[in-house]
């Protein structure tokens, strides 16, 4: 929450954070010029993000347990731009729902846009990799991505405060978090496959140039070529 974590650390995450929403920035500028029709899957992986993350209840003092909605724009679009995405909405967040806080900015986007998308991504590949469906490599990448930005919130906690030792303070915040973020990863996951498999079924044409589906995994999908013709 704003306030809650020192001067000093508040720079610290700041600092990592914006190296990387910075490259986000770049980022998300040249795939809206080499793919101008993902501007609305875009806006869809944000909002997601932002939805999800809003439904918070107390937990930590000083933290709260809620969704995260990561997953989905990691796989689609990469961390660095999933950390772009993620500081708007906790800009918003923080300046109207009263959740997070401006002071809190730089390590709020650090776990849940940054870290908890690089879980996402990393999860997503290996499944794909073990050749699994994408709805279960995105359920899995759905929910590695929210654990793990609990887990960096239990370590950014540590090591502002630890009382009386680091592994002391951590094993106290990721045993409080762990009875409500089992349960709420594990329901994320499931309703990120509902998104997923509808952007499946409306653009899948998007997701092959995207390069984040086999085609041949959506074939179904795909509009059959015209037969014939220059």
């Amino acid at each position: 929450m704003e306030g809650f974590l020192p001067p000093m650390w508040c720079a610290f995450w700041y600092i990592l954070s914006g190296i990387v929403v910075a490259y986000g920035v770049v980022q998300l500028k040249k795939i809206i010029s080499e793919n101008p029709e993902a501007k609305p899957l875009i806006a869809v992986a944000g909002a997601f993000m932002f939805v999800l993350s809003s439904l918070k209840m107390p937990s930590v003092t000083g933290s709260c347990s809620h969704p995260c909605g990561n997953g989905l724009g990691a796989v689609l679009f990469g961390v660095p731009i999933t950390a772009v995405l993620g500081a708007i909405v906790l800009l918003f967040q923080a300046l109207f729902l009263a959740h997070g806080g401006l002071t809190t900015l730089g390590a709020n986007d650090f776990s849940m846009a940054i870290v908890g998308p690089t879980a996402a991504v990393i999860a997503y590949r290996l499944c794909m990799k073990a050749g699994l469906n994408s709805s279960i490599a995105i359920f899995f990448a759905a929910l590695f991505g929210d654990w793990l930005t609990y887990v960096t919130t239990a370590i950014q906690l540590a090591v502002a405060f630890p009382i009386p030792s680091f592994t002391a303070a951590f094993t106290k915040f990721i045993v409080i978090y762990a009875y409500t973020q089992v349960p709420l990863a594990i329901a994320e996951g499931l309703l990120t496959v509902i998104i997923w498999d509808y952007i499946k079924k409306l653009r899948p044409d998007l997701l092959l140039k995207l390069g984040v589906v086999p085609e041949e995994e959506l074939k179904p999908y795909l509009s059959p070529s015209p037969a014939g013709g220059e």
